[in-house]
């Protein structure tokens, strides 16, 4: 059972708002590479067709779509609003207290971050500025926020991976300006993912096409990262540390791989799952009663929940490959495109199943859907 919504353009990142006066506030973000051929354009794709290596007569847009969403019982969506902005490749929440609103980032194919908060009262996304971080031929790919395990009454700083190779890191002033911190050369190929550990503000985690993880402490400067893992063979698509688990860490990888790492020895993976498809993105369940479940978008092979055994009691030390430490808990194969973005509901209420809403979003058929897993 699940809802469906066309997004018109094609659809590549959704997130949950997880402030408590808005957790039924869904953002989606879509991306369209447009022409007067009208071709179209994978995000993923190491061609001549990746993003970026599009001709200057091609233009790449897309939009904001912000849906009310009750699910108490049978799921329903309201379109909130719908901003025009370049195309989008990734959007995240800052997870902030009661005390402030919502504060939405968004990655653009025109070098810049927008931000915008969520007007609580007028229940519409309100922009704060772009923030110019690039060239506007250089594509924004992702962004993360330093504090989306704990919420603050002040924004967290930003970092934003670049197609060109490049991280920044943006911090915000007293009055809450975005200021570029450093900027640094970190990848030899398209960067697709790059986050915080959310237990050390101090630490970044960056991947890319040139097969590579690395690990950045911004206290020791970014002329190389503190250690590099080398042992992938294939492009490093996503990356999320654990928001309930100290020193965990999923990592997605074109290989249709999930690997968790301890992030103290992020060389040797503790467990490795075959999610069937390329792992666009893996979101770790917000709730401490779901510590093993993570969501993940594979790509040509739908979304998943896939559900790991004993993992706060593996740090440390790789498990026997032949365990069975890992299942696929729940498939949702209804989308009939590549499968981008998905994330978890954070409202505080679950079904009485004891399920959680999911949101996931689809590329060529410009689809979001609603379920519950």
């Amino acid at each position: 059972m699940h809802l469906s919504i066309d997004t018109v353009l094609p659809a590549d990142s959704v997130e949950f708002c997880p402030h408590p006066d808005a957790s039924n506030i869904l953002v989606c973000g879509t991306y369209k590479l447009e022409d007067q051929q009208g071709s179209h354009e994978k995000l993923h794709s190491p061609d001549s067709n990746s993003p970026t290596s599009a001709p200057a007569s091609q233009f790449r847009r897309g939009q904001c779509l912000v849906f009310e969403v009750d699910s108490e019982q049978d799921i329903s969506v309201t379109k909130a609003q719908e901003i025009s902005l370049p195309a989008i490749l990734d959007l995240k929440w800052c997870h902030t207290t009661p005390s402030r609103q919502p504060l939405l980032a968004v990655a653009d194919a025109e070098g810049c971050v927008n931000l915008f908060e969520w007007e609580l009262e007028q229940k519409q996304l309100r922009s704060a500025g772009p923030l110019r971080v690039a060239p506007s031929q250089v594509l924004c790919l992702s962004l993360d926020w330093s504090n989306r395990r704990v919420p603050t009454s002040v924004a967290g700083s930003l970092v934003v991976s670049l197609s060109d190779g490049n991280l920044v890191l943006l911090e915000p002033d007293q009055t809450g300006q975005f200021a570029i911190m450093n900027a640094w050369a970190a990848h030899s190929h398209e960067p697709w993912c790059v986050a915080w550990n959310y237990w050390d503000a101090n630490v970044i985690y960056s991947g890319g096409d040139d097969l590579r993880l690395k690990v950045w402490d911004i206290r020791q400067g970014f002329e190389q990262p503190i250690i590099t893992n080398k042992r992938f063979d294939a492009g490093v698509t996503s990356i999320q540390s654990h928001p309930n688990i100290e020193h965990l860490i999923a990592v997605g990888s074109y290989d249709s791989t999930v690997r968790l790492f301890d992030a103290r020895k992020p060389l040797t993976p503790l467990i490795q799952a075959d999610v069937g498809g390329g792992a666009w993105r893996v979101k770790w369940h917000p709730s401490p009663s779901r510590v093993q479940d993570l969501l993940v978008a594979a790509m040509h092979d739908g979304f998943k929940i896939v559900s790991f055994h004993d993992i706060g009691c593996n740090l440390g030390s790789p498990s026997n490959e032949n365990a069975e430490n890992w299942e696929i808990r729940k498939r949702h194969d209804e989308h009939k495109s590549l499968a981008y973005g998905v994330d978890w509901s954070h409202q505080c209420w679950q079904a009485q199943s004891g399920q959680t809403l999911i949101a996931s979003a689809s590329f060529y058929d410009h689809a979001l859907h609603l379920w519950r897993g």
